[in-house]
């Protein structure tokens, strides 16, 4: 079986999904005399292999724009991609330092300024990756809605299209 077929998660044989393998172009799921709870099941292991298949054919990528109001948020990618280093957030000395997911990679966007573009494989780590760089800026003991300085996602989807 292909390998994606491999990391369908384990709950959906326990769920009664039953999935073979049907060609070398489709993967059929199926569930017999389910009832709602158990189609929705059915529809996430779906759901799971769409984006297994869309993920290895072409990809994720979210678009992060750094936003600040007077002192610039200074980012810089290291390791290979896999780093993230935030200086000068607020004015504070402290570096912040976000470890990419596994089969993640960040970088800088050459055409647009204070962009960094998160693409990966796999929706879930590219995802979680963009979450653990917005949290790292998150402002603290101050009004949120008068220190909207941060890092903040913009755009979000297959790479390419986005």
């Amino acid at each position: 079986p292909p390998a994606f077929f491999l990391c369908i998660p384990m709950y959906a044989e326990y769920m009664g999904i039953h999935k073979n393998k049907a060609g070398d172009e489709e993967v059929h799921a199926k569930m017999y005399f389910g009832y709602s709870k158990q189609l929705s099941c059915l529809r996430t292991v779906c759901s799971h292999i769409s984006n297994l298949i869309t993920g290895v054919e072409k990809g994720f990528e979210y678009k992060l724009r750094l936003i600040y109001a007077h002192f610039p948020i200074n980012a810089t990618v290291t390791n290979g991609g896999k780093t993230l280093e935030v200086k000068n957030f607020l004015g504070q000395k402290v570096v912040r330092v976000v470890q990419m997911l596994e089969g993640v990679t960040i970088a800088k966007s050459e055409s647009v300024k204070d962009e960094l573009l998160i693409a990966g494989a796999d929706i879930a780590n590219t995802s979680r990756s963009a979450a653990l760089v917005h949290q790292s800026c998150l402002v603290k003991k101050k009004d949120i809605r008068k220190f909207l300085d941060g890092i903040y996602v913009t755009a979000h989807g297959i790479r390419g299209d986005v």
